[in-house]
């Protein structure tokens, strides 16, 4: 199951970056299952990984190319069936073996290259059959490739996820395009399970870390599916300045503005692709929590309607069991929260205030807020001028099957 439209939108190429999708036999014969990404030499690099300390060997890897090749890689390498994580050293032997490889196919050092890899966690990556693709993936480079690299990421998705923006500035025309995976174990707490974008706009470096860490946290941060966080989550933001424009290297400016205005359609877009994507998801839901005293105290309250399996196996039914809503808000540990202040609605029906059902409120009205697929939970907690939002899907049979016959 999934939310919504599963076409791919057109994905502009971005010059000066070229990809390749191949199939390595990693899990499953003949998928496409390696990504090969190429970069024009002086292309700039900014990235966030997972907070989860059993990160996975290409994680580790990968930040320490990035520090070693002073943010400027030359190569992405990508491979899904296989998470490499809790490997050990010699994960981290073999994440290395395989950017040597790529190192000595397209003669650049092995610290230009980083490595990600997403898939089972607890199983020795085979290195060898990655390698042994690389030929295959080095020629199927191509400026159009973003499609099939999309297609090429994918683990429990249902679906591929991609985003494209053109914009012109200043006589200049720049684009900024994204591809994403990731189904289930989804509550990034940096970024998401796999995320790239790209840019021909050439950005300064340290600009372009503060922005993507700035987006990352208003949108794929905001999103969750089961409340895990994953061994090997990156997000990958790419400038190759092929667009010809002097660097941006200022918070400030038209050039600026329009070129974070279209990286963050393209997270957005991104991120809500993920939930709407979720493993057996049947609902996609927003979390909308206002009027609280900070903007931790929303989330808290949004984060545990969002986790709350109560709840979402509520929203899988179409039930409007707003009493689980009370319950979750209530224990979010908000201090010396005026329960008789808070105000419940779904899809604009007001279900509950003055710490009871809306005398207005009809079983009826609730059952029609919840029976579409897309719902808005709003919580005004009255404490306060802060608001957040979160992003998340319903619980289903099909999240339990998943996950159950994940490995089988």
């Amino acid at each position: 199951m999934a939310v919504g439209s599963g076409e791919l939108p057109a994905l502009h190429p971005v010059r000066g970056l070229r990809l390749g999708a191949v199939s390595a036999g990693i899990k499953t014969p003949g998928r496409k299952d390696l990504v090969l990404i190429e970069l024009e030499p002086g292309t700039t690099c900014a990235a966030v990984f997972t907070r989860n300390a059993f990160c996975a060997a290409p994680v580790t890897v990968a930040r320490q190319h990035l520090q070693s090749c002073a943010g400027q890689p030359r190569y992405l390498l990508v491979n899904t069936g296989n998470a490499n994580a809790g490997t050990g050293v010699a994960g981290l032997a073999a994440a290395r073996a395989c950017t040597a490889a790529v190192a000595a196919a397209v003669q650049v050092r092995a610290d230009e290259v980083l490595p990600f890899s997403t898939g089972v966690i607890g199983e020795p990556l085979p290195a060898q059959r990655l390698c042994a693709a690389l030929p295959a993936a080095v020629a199927a480079l191509t400026a159009d490739g973003w499609a099939a690299a999309a297609r090429g990421i994918l683990t429990t998705d249902t679906r591929p996820k991609g985003q494209s923006v053109r914009f012109t500035c200043d006589g200049r025309d720049y684009v900024v395009t994204g591809i994403a995976k990731g189904a289930g174990m989804i509550r990034p707490d940096m970024a998401t399970m796999l995320a790239y974008l790209a840019t021909d706009a050439a950005v300064a470096r340290p600009l372009l870390q503060s922005m993507l860490a700035e987006l990352a946290e208003v949108t794929f941060n905001r999103i969750t599916v089961d409340g895990d966080t994953s061994t090997n989550d990156a997000c990958v933001l790419l400038a190759t300045g092929a667009a010809g424009n002097p660097p941006v290297t200022a918070a400030s400016g038209p050039l600026y503005e329009a070129l974070r205005a279209a990286v963050e359609e393209v997270c957005v877009t991104l991120a809500q692709g993920l939930v709407r994507d979720g493993e057996g998801a049947s609902k996609f839901v927003t979390v909308q929590v206002n009027g609280g005293g900070s903007e931790r105290e929303c989330l808290d309250v949004a984060y545990t309607i969002a986790h709350s399996p109560l709840v979402k196996t509520a929203l899988f039914a179409s039930d409007p069991n707003w009493g689980r809503l009370l319950a979750a808000i209530g224990r979010a540990g908000l201090p010396d929260l005026r329960v008789e202040r808070v105000a419940v609605y779904l899809n604009e029906v007001l279900i509950a205030e003055n710490g009871c059902r809306a005398a207005s409120y009809t079983e009826e009205q609730g059952a029609a807020a919840m029976a579409p697929q897309e719902i808005v939970i709003r919580i005004e907690l009255q404490r306060g001028a802060a608001s957040a939002a979160v992003w998340t899907s319903d619980l289903s049979y099909d999240y339990v099957r998943i996950n159950a016959e994940y490995r089988t």
